[in-house]
């Protein structure tokens, strides 16, 4: 599990369940660290080379969004896979969901 900042996007890489995020949670804080408060009113988070995720794993990036909003920015998911959209639905619900641009990914 990685998070790589470019300008106002965020990748996140890898493996993002509780043996991935094991030793790689600093790349968390780090990157709120590159976010410079309230420079960009929105962040893109993209998780298009997001390989896994579970329960942990999506708490944790729920928590770092809420962090990035007290930091003054509103972050937006964005391509997110299929099969990770449905996890993001089912295990954390709508309220980390809502922050997908396109609500075709999202199955109820």
């Amino acid at each position: 599990m990685t998070v790589r900042m470019a300008g106002s996007e965020a990748h996140l890489i890898g493996d993002w369940t509780l043996s991935g995020l094991a030793g790689n949670i600093d790349s968390l804080a780090l990157s709120l660290h590159q976010i410079e408060l309230g420079r960009d009113k929105n962040l893109q988070i993209n998780c298009g080379q997001m390989k896994k995720a579970d329960r942990n794993g999506l708490e944790l990036l729920n928590v770092w969004m809420q962090c990035a909003r007290f930091r003054g920015v509103e972050p937006v998911l964005i391509n997110v896979p299929e099969s990770l959209s449905q996890s993001m639905h089912v295990l954390i619900g709508r309220h980390l969901t809502d922050n997908c641009p396109d609500n075709g990914m999202i199955s109820d």
